[in-house]
């Protein structure tokens, strides 16, 4: 049997990655000069509300620094510090090391307190604030010393009444009009006194047993409502049991409120946005002379004219019930001080009465759009669902194989029918892998503190830039993109972007600029990291190259080719070793992982001018649309998103530049021509190609080829099926397949051989045969 308390803690720590999100959201928006109050309480309201989570779970640690964190933004909030661009630094630091903690106290660990003993330190310096110490409270009995006089006797003390003679006194609602006490009846109670230009708004409130259990208290809510205006508040306890069946984690009161401010209706709403859902909340506009505060004067008057009411003898008791309950059944309605608030019983209407027309015509236009309903469920439930897909994919091509095979005419109720399931098939498997696909905005995000510990490492202004956050991704791809993002963001703060000194010298602003960015191109992801430096040196790329032994000396290589010097194993430029470079461990690694992912790297470089690393990867790793053609008695899948056009040689349309090398010429150009099958080690090349049937693969950064094949067989969906576990990478080879048969084909990887074609890969490595 689950846990439910375990549980519960799972779905907060989930919650609290949606609130960091919201946290970064926040202060770049600030980082950027939007400082208005909406934007400071979205940071306000994620920082309190991971306080309060934790706090709900006993995570002390967590809610200390999000205490102090909070009082900071309070600060903001109330306008009595206005952040400049070093406190909005400080505010990224600090929500870092939030993000440590919360991860922290989920995985059990702890964060160093000298990590969060300074930043709190500069926090608290910069606001203006010093750290708010609890007073030891000394609970040692005090001694009190008697004077008795010389007889040593007790003193004569006052006769005191005989209390149980006295009536029980009727709380109930029909009882109080009897003491007729100002403030008793809407008639006569004393109004705030605020300006007569606020507005009033009446607030129904009743929390329902999810707010408090999500950790939130209505206390803050009562001040966050004070920080508008004047407020009023009568709290119904009439629902409150017995103490003795009283449950502490469900909620039995509710509240009336009445506020005066001159805020609109939008930021008294706002107070509660948080909670939206997790209560019954009704807002309205008063109207008449209710609408508006009465002024000061007013407010005297009526003040002169019920002064406050003095128990005398003169007051007659009600009549004395029978017995008096714990709990009257008509309990009074108990006010509630929220800094020198006062009770309006002209608010004490039951939640959920009915409005007229006019005030839910308000309501309806003020209130903001409902986020859309989300469901949390396990990513393994989803992996196999998706693996479910893949074999209903399957399934499916065998069935077409097989009507294929019986020669049944298109038009028959079977071929229909087929039609129709290949169609539904497809339609579930996009669906699922949508499912899977999340945005990339994560990612980036993690990306920002990447960016401003390597600035500070290496002593560079750094800004970070983002486009395309929004772009979905396969769930897989995102986690498997962290490391190599990671090392690409660090080598263009460290290696990218110039010192301070040379950009002045150079003419460019002193804040060096990295930008990420996302977007579908070609049914493909691709990503890119650019900087604005000085470019790739490539002179010095070669010079290293030939001292560690890479290249010869005298070897010929194209910009391009130097370009890609950058991902052999153990290079590196830079001049000694730091904390973030020098080791030469990265780039080759970070090539590596994009391959793992089916995906390319390309660089393309300017001198002067800055450098962009670009990722191009498929967008599932699970499925892919297919041509599939026959090589040498094998059968292969190109993936169909890489073939530009598909062509039938003539002679006009072949050139030979030597035994085994031919170029297709095509309106104007010139593409190499590859013989896949003695590219993949089936055969030897051909002799001739006139009448055989070419695949015109292209990638993004202009690079083509022909790839000569037997024949085209088919166009299709697969399932992809890695290989790496089984036999390691192999050239020119990204996965495999089942067909509807039953047989295996290998899926092939178009960048690699198109690579080889244009001189991109001038050591061939040696090739390994796979046959299907």
């Amino acid at each position: 049997m689950s846990d439910p308390m375990a549980e519960i803690r799972a779905s907060f720590f989930i919650e609290c990655e949606e609130l960091l999100e919201s946290l970064q959201d926040g202060l770049q928006l600030m980082d950027d000069g939007d400082t208005d109050s909406e934007t400071i309480n979205i940071v306000f309201r994620a920082v309190h509300s991971i306080k309060g989570g934790a706090g709900a779970f006993g995570l002390d640690d967590l809610v200390h620094f999000a205490h102090r964190f909070e009082t900071a933004m309070d600060e903001v909030r109330a306008g009595r510090f206005t952040p400049d661009a070093e406190a909005i630094r400080l505010f990224f630091t600090c929500a870092d090391i939030l993000a440590d903690l919360v991860r922290a106290a989920r995985d059990g660990d702890q964060v160093d307190d000298g990590i969060t003993g300074p930043v709190l330190e500069n926090l608290d310096k910069l606001v203006g604030l010093e750290e708010e110490e609890e007073e030891d409270l000394d609970f040692t009995p005090a001694t009190l010393s008697l004077d008795f006089g010389d007889g040593g006797a007790l003193p004569d003390l006052p006769e005191l009444p005989d209390v149980s003679a006295l009536p029980a006194a009727d709380t109930s609602d029909d009882a109080l009009p009897a003491l007729d006490m100002p403030g008793s009846s809407p008639d006569t109670a004393i109004p705030p006194m605020v300006d007569s230009e606020c507005k009033g708004f009446s607030v129904k409130f009743k929390p329902e047993d999810a707010l408090y259990a999500s950790g939130n208290e209505p206390l803050y809510l009562f001040r966050a409502l004070r920080d508008l205006g004047d407020i009023s508040v009568i709290c119904h306890c009439e629902d409150l049991p017995q103490l003795d069946s009283l449950n502490p984690d469900t909620g039995h009161l509710s509240w009336d409120m009445t506020i005066y401010t001159e805020e609109p209706e939008q930021a008294v709403r706002e107070v509660f946005e948080f909670v939206d859902g997790l209560c019954l909340l009704e807002i309205n506009a008063l109207t008449g002379d209710q609408g508006t505060a009465p002024s000061f004067e007013a407010a005297e008057r009526s003040s002169s004219e019920h002064p406050p009411v003095s128990a005398t003898p003169e007051m007659t008791p009600p009549p004395q019930t029978e017995s008096a309950p714990n709990m009257p059944e008509n309990a009074a309605t108990a006010c509630v001080d929220v800094a020198d608030t006062t009770a309006n019983k002209d608010t004490t209407k039951k939640l959920g009465e009915a409005k007229d027309e006019q005030s839910t015509q308000a309501k309806t236009a003020a209130t903001p759009t409902q986020p859309r309903a989300t469901v949390r469920v396990d990513l393994e439930r989803i992996d196999r669902l998706v693996n479910l897909v893949g074999e209903l994919v399957i399934n499916q091509a065998m069935l077409s194989q097989s009507v294929a095979e019986a020669g049944l005419p298109p038009n028959s109720p079977v071929s229909t029918g087929l039609e129709e399931f290949l169609q539904l098939t497809r339609d579930i498997q996009e669906s699922v892998m949508m499912i899977r696909a999340q945005p990339i905005k994560s990612l980036f995000q993690r990306m920002g503190r990447i960016v401003r510990e390597a600035s500070a490492s290496v002593g560079k202004e750094v800004r970070l830039r983002t486009d395309g956050e929004n772009t979905e991704v396969d769930k897989t791809v995102i986690e498997r993109l962290a490391d190599p993002l990671t090392h690409m963001i660090r080598n263009a703060v460290d290696h990218g972007l110039e010192s301070t000194e040379k950009r002045l010298e150079a003419g460019k602003s002193r804040e060096g600029h990295v930008t990420l960015t996302a977007q579908h191109r070609s049914g493909r992801i691709v990503i890119e990291v650019t900087d604005d430096g000085g470019g790739i040196d490539r002179e010095r790329v070669k010079e290293k190259a030939i001292q560690k032994g890479l290249i010869p000396e005298d070897a010929q290589l194209s910009d391009s080719d130097i370009d890609n010097l950058l991902f052999l194993p153990g290079f590196s430029t830079a001049a000694e070793i730091s904390n973030l470079s020098g080791r030469g461990v990265g780039m080759d690694v970070v090539k590596s992982s994009i391959q793992a992912l089916g995906g390319r790297i390309s660089i393309t470089s300017q001198e002067g001018k800055g450098t962009t690393f670009s990722i191009s990867l498929p967008l599932t790793l699970a499925v892919l649309d297919g041509m599939v053609v026959r090589v040498a008695d094998e059968t292969l899948v190109v993936p169909l998103n890489a073939i530009l056009e598909t062509l039938t040689l003539t002679n006009e349309d072949l050139t030979a530049l030597g035994p085994e090398t031919h170029v297709v010429q095509i309106r104007g150009g010139f593409v190499p021509l590859l013989d896949l099958g003695a590219e993949l080690g089936y055969r030897t090349p051909q002799d001739s190609y006139v009448g055989g049937t070419v695949l015109l693969i292209g990638q993004e950064d202009g690079n083509r080829a022909a790839l000569a094949v037997d024949s085209i067989e088919d166009q299709r969906q697969v399932v992809i099926k890695g290989l790496e576990g089984s036999y390691g990478r192999v050239p020119g080879i990204a996965a495999a397949t089942i067909l509807g048969d039953g047989q295996i084909a290998l899926i092939l990887d178009p960048t690699d051989l198109v690579g080889q074609a244009s001189g991109r890969t001038r050591v061939r490595q040696p090739q390994q045969l796979l046959v299907g």
